[in-house]
């Protein structure tokens, strides 16, 4: 597979609350990766891509929401190296931004019910049990390729941080950080920001990759996927506008504002060096767009 060169700085942002709290905190920017393979989406998909063409596979099958980020992802990588792509969606039949993009770089879509979309073993093998090119992929990128490509961001930073914060849907990409920190032997306490209404099933997932040990912070879900509180909304459009980096509500939004309040609570020794891993996938602001009110 050719090479994906990837852009992803660190930098530091600044707010009263740090230096009140005598903390320093960090942004991993994976959001600059790529506008639409983004963030941990290419980690994810790195080696996933890369069995397929050893597999020789052609068609690349994955799953996801209406707004899902992952799907956008695999249809540009797909269009970028090569293969074809379908995308199940889950839910009735809808037209958006998001699905506009993904069929933009050809990937073809197969809306399904709720129930159906359970199974997705039995969904792929329904539609593509008879296509010797197809090859499945999870929702999200999760399984043991995408945690050996989250692995290596780890390797990618220069300084040393106390405490790394990290959003998760699946868990994949907590794994591989927590895993990667693991193996190196990296002192730094990982934080779980799990985006999901009652969270804590992530934790047998993120288990079978790691015995690291790591704190999970169930408190910030604001309800599931797509129930946006109007405080979510708010603290999102403040950070957006005093730090000029764009987090929207699903994934980056919840982990920072995680992040801002346990700051507030005094949860951190003064002097702790944070580091936030900002995961892209910005294209799911789209869905919320109805839902934000900004001032002039």
């Amino acid at each position: 597979m050719r090479d994906f060169p990837i852009y992803s700085p660190v930098e530091q942002i600044f707010d009263p609350l740090f230096t009140e709290k005598k903390v320093e905190v960090f942004v991993k920017r994976d959001d600059m990766i790529h506008p639409f393979i983004s963030g941990n989406k290419w980690r994810k998909l790195k080696y996933i891509l890369s069995n397929a063409e050893s597999l020789e596979k052609k068609h690349l099958v994955t799953f996801g929401g209406a707004f899902s980020n992952h799907l956008l992802a695999t249809a540009c990588a797909a269009a970028k190296f090569g293969f074809k792509s379908t995308g199940i969606v889950r839910g009735e039949e809808v037209q958006n931004e998001v699905l506009m993009l993904c069929k933009l770089f050809g990937m073809s879509l197969i809306f399904t019910d709720r129930v159906s979309y359970r199974d997705k073993r039995s969904l792929y093998y329904t539609h593509f049990k008879y296509e010797p090119d197809a090859i499945f992929i999870d929702e999200g990128g999760a399984g043991e390729l995408g945690v050996k490509g989250c692995e290596e961001l780890v390797p990618e930073l220069q300084e040393h941080y106390d405490h790394i914060f990290c959003a998760a849907g699946t868990g994949t990409t907590a794994a591989g950080i927590i895993k990667s920190i693991e193996d190196k032997k990296v002192y730094s306490q990982v934080h779980v920001i799990p985006v999901l209404k009652a969270g804590s099933f992530l934790r047998p997932e993120i288990e079978k990759y790691t015995g690291q040990t790591f704190e999970m912070h169930l408190d910030y879900s604001f309800g599931g996927y797509a129930k946006p509180a109007p405080e979510l909304l708010i603290f999102i459009q403040n950070f957006c506008k005093s730090t000029g980096i764009l987090i929207e509500p699903v994934y980056t939004g919840k982990m920072f504002f995680a992040l801002f309040d346990l700051i507030k609570k005094d949860s951190f020794s003064p002097g702790s060096k944070i580091l936030a891993i900002h995961t892209g996938g910005l294209t799911g602001i789209l869905g919320m767009s109805a839902k934000l009110t900004l001032d002039s």
